[in-house]
């Protein structure tokens, strides 16, 4: 509280003439207009001896315990208009005498008055939380700064007058908020324009400090001790910064938003004051919110864990969408630690997410895994690396990844990769995601050289085909359904689709060129019923052994292996059919025919169709099926069943 009365030096240089805005500079008293007289001094001095000392916070009466704005607000005006027209009266005392017993007066009047304002600030505040919420302050944010002594001097009607000014179109509670926020405002323009803005403020900052500390708490901000914070797991971290990101946007846009829109209000009076009350009420808190971001762009710099990518983009996205709003919360020069601690954040988060994408495609490198599916199925490496490529291509969809890879160009093989890759052109041509295309498609090249390392690790040639058919085409499917299609393009997908086909063409040459090999050509002379036979004899052993090295051999996509059965069925069967109806009659006299052709053409369709589930038709051993198969009797059973 107010405790000594303050020396009056007004007509020269006091704080009251600098920090009154303008608005009250320009207010006469009443009547208005009017130059301040003898009589008015006078009038002001009776009027605000009345007044003023009935709300004497020290007097012995019922006014000490009440407030003065919630028992009347007309009351209220009247005190405001007092003190108003008394601070007119010093300076015409001033002018006049200096020593005069009505400046005494005057200047214990206003100490009243001074005591009786900073006790109705203090409790304004303190009753008044949920009205001046940072939501209320923030709905509040198109209020006039226009001086509040307009309204309380011009309007002397009801409670209800003043809700019908606060606006017809807003909320009972709005409208609450909004005359607290009134009341605030004049009792600090007021107090300010005297010179006892220092006595306002420090109820104020005492108060409202209080509540974004808290509301901080309440977010689940809580300031981290370093040495706690880097023996932490990843786990928890991960957790943490998840819930940091849903509570920084809450407390930037609208715990420190609603605040600095409410003391901007408050102490429209001086722009010093104002912002020397929000340094005070702020930058600690702000520091605090930002604290765990910088922390982990921090420790993630040292780690270089590739999988934690996707959080740090999280983050980096989060801040960045903040920025605007931190810039203009934290616009004063003495917040400036605030932004440049966020800055520094982004600037360490953007280095830890490039770092991680290098560690990403190093890993690719020396990955030296020698398991391998014995069927030729889709590689570990190869689910892991699409998985992580199809996540990261979502986060260009904000612009985050095609942002950072356009401060981190690739310069590695770019000749190579330019012989391999044409960036797309992408219909929102505004957003420059060609970094993000041409690096992708640069770790998607280096893990498929990868993977033709891996397909050398199978013994059998035609296995290795088996493997890159199904590796590649779960790399291009996982393309198609992502938003990698659209960062890679559709001449990627063609060009790789072509290589998959190849691939599978390929795999058709090694594994059945033998079988096809042992029939007779067409062109060549009509084979002796010998001859026949050791066609029969060669075409059932080559059909044998390659079955039973295929029907081992899965095809995970079930549309390519439906197409790849038919195309080896095309090429076998029609083959095979016309040799066995035209040399078939003339072994029928052989009384061991049915030894010697063990089956039909339908029935090697029906073989055919058993093939790239995974698992072999017959049971046993490789070396037992081998024998069973390579039997007649095999077949004859075999034929029975289809």
């Amino acid at each position: 509280m107010v405790k000594m009365a303050k020396s009056v030096t007004f007509s020269t240089s006091s704080s009251a003439s600098n920090l009154s805005s303008p608005s009250f500079a320009s207010l006469p008293a009443s009547p208005l207009n009017q130059p301040f007289s003898q009589s008015m001094m006078e009038e002001a001095l009776e009027s605000a001896e009345s007044i003023i000392k009935k709300w004497d916070p020290n007097a012995q009466s019922y006014t000490k315990i009440i407030s003065l704005f919630r028992h009347s607000r007309k009351q209220a005006k009247e005190f405001i208009r007092c003190v108003r027209d008394l601070r007119r009266a010093m300076h015409f005392l001033v002018s006049q005498d200096f020593k005069s017993d009505k400046l005494v007066l005057a200047q214990s009047l206003m100490q009243i008055g001074m005591s009786t304002l900073e006790k109705e600030f203090f409790q304004i505040l303190s009753s008044n939380r949920d009205h001046l919420d940072p939501d209320s302050a923030s709905g509040q944010s198109t209020i006039s700064s226009n001086s509040e002594f307009e309204v309380y001097m011009e309007h002397d009607d009801d409670e209800d007058d003043e809700l019908k000014k606060a606006g017809e179109s807003i909320s009972q509670v709005e409208k609450a908020s909004a005359l607290v926020m009134t009341d605030l405002k004049v009792i600090a323009e007021t107090m300010i324009s005297c010179g006892y803005g220092k006595e306002c403020i420090k109820s104020y900052k005492l108060i409202r400090k209080s509540i974004v500390d808290e509301g901080l708490h309440l977010l689940g901000i809580e300031k981290v001790k370093t040495s706690h914070f880097h023996k932490m797991d990843w786990g928890v971290l991960e957790h943490m910064i998840k819930n940091w990101i849903k509570a920084a946007k809450i407390g930037v846009t609208t715990l420190f938003k609603g605040e600095k829109l409410l003391c901007d209000h408050v102490f429209s009076a001086s722009l010093t004051i104002g912002q020397s009350c929000f340094n005070q009420i702020a930058k600690e808190a702000g520091l605090n919110l930002f604290m765990l971001p910088e922390l982990v762009a921090h420790k993630e710099k040292k780690q270089h864990h590739h999988e934690r990518i996707f959080k740090l983009m999280d983050l980096y996205a989060a801040i960045s969408d903040l920025w605007p709003d931190i810039e203009m919360i934290f616009s004063f020069d003495s917040l400036a630690s605030v932004k440049t601690l966020v800055l520094s954040t982004l600037k360490k988060l953007k280095d830890s997410i490039h770092t991680c994408l290098k560690e990403f495609e190093t890993m690719i490198h020396k990955d030296s895994s020698k398991e391998i599916s014995p069927e030729g199925g889709v590689h570990k490496l190869t689910r892991t690396t699409m998985s992580f490529l199809s996540l990261l291509s979502e986060y260009s969809r904000v612009h985050v990844l095609s942002e950072i890879l356009t401060e981190h160009p690739l310069k590695t093989n770019t000749r190579l990769l330019e012989s391999y890759f044409t960036a797309p052109i992408l219909e929102d041509e505004h957003v420059n995601n060609h970094a993000c295309s041409v690096h992708l498609a640069w770790l998607i090249l280096v893990f498929l050289c990868k993977l033709d390392t891996k397909a050398e690790s199978y013994n059998d040639v035609s296995l290795s085909y088996i493997f890159l058919v199904n590796n590649m085409q779960f790399v291009a499917d996982t393309v198609r359904s992502s938003h990698l299609k659209n960062i890679l393009g559709d001449d990627w997908l063609t060009k790789h689709e072509a290589k998959l086909k190849s691939y599978a063409e390929k795999y058709e040459k090694t594994a059945w060129a033998n079988v096809l090999v042992s029939l007779p050509a067409k062109t060549g002379a009509k084979l002796s019923p010998e001859e026949a036979t050791t066609c029969f004899k060669r075409f059932h052993a080559a059909f044998a052994g390659a079955y039973l090295k295929q029907s081992s051999c899965v095809i995970v996509d079930a549309k390519l292996r439906d197409e790849l059965k038919v195309s080896i069925v095309k090429k076998l069967v029609p083959e095979y059919r016309e040799f066995y109806e035209k040399y078939l009659p003339m072994l029928r006299q052989d009384r061991n025919i049915e030894m010697l052709v063990s089956f039909k053409p339908d029935n090697l369709e029906n073989y055919l169709s058993d093939l790239f589930h995974g698992t072999p038709m017959l049971s046993g051993s490789s070396h037992s099926a081998s024998a069973s198969l390579s039997s007649p009797s095999c077949f004859s059973i075999r034929c029975v069943k289809h």
